[in-house]
């Protein structure tokens, strides 16, 4: 978890007030109506940079850790009889535009991707490391490096978010020379 110190707190409170208020504002100029006066604006967004920079991210450090750490201890994947978990961690899995949030299991035969239950998407996707045909680096948002991309041999791609990807990328790449 990456804890942010409170001068990059501050910054992002002031930001965040800045841009909405100038949303509000531009609502209130593009409609014609007077929906907010200048006081108002500047106290919402105060109370939005307030929020949002310093209480929201206070919170998350709070609670969020313990949430999700619950939330990843009970994903446990379907294996078939002679199956075993190698190697597992947290992951999501883009279904189209959603990135599925879930774990990642390296197991003796197959890549298992498995979904926590608050996914619109739910579910488990198996790769056996014999449909494997190669396994890519690749950039989150053009600019991230903590992707991974799966291709298989009828060239269905399964991309990739994880922690560590380099560890993740090795260990794939054993398991498909072996």
């Amino acid at each position: 978890m990456v804890k942010m110190n409170w001068k990059y707190r501050l910054a992002f409170a002031v930001t965040s007030a800045i841009f909405y208020t100038l949303i509000l504002w531009l609502f209130d100029f593009l409609t014609d109506n007077d929906w907010y006066t200048t006081k108002t604006l500047l106290l919402q967004g105060a109370l939005f940079g307030i929020f949002f920079g310093i209480g929201f991210p206070y919170l998350n450090e709070k609670f969020g850790g313990k949430v999700f750490r619950t939330l990843g201890q009970n994903i446990t994947p379907d294996l078939d009889g002679d199956e075993k978990v190698e190697v597992e961690g947290p992951a999501n899995l883009f279904r189209g535009i959603e990135g599925v949030g879930g774990k990642l299991f390296l197991t003796n035969t197959h890549v298992i991707f498995k979904s926590h239950k608050f996914n619109v998407q739910g579910g488990q996707t198996a790769i056996s490391y014999q449909d494997i045909a190669d396994v890519q680096k690749r950039k989150t948002a053009k600019f991230i490096d903590n992707g991974l991309r799966i291709i298989t041999k009828n060239d269905k791609q399964y991309d990739l978010v994880v922690n560590e990807r380099d560890v993740w990328y090795d260990q794939l790449k054993e398991r498909l020379s072996s």
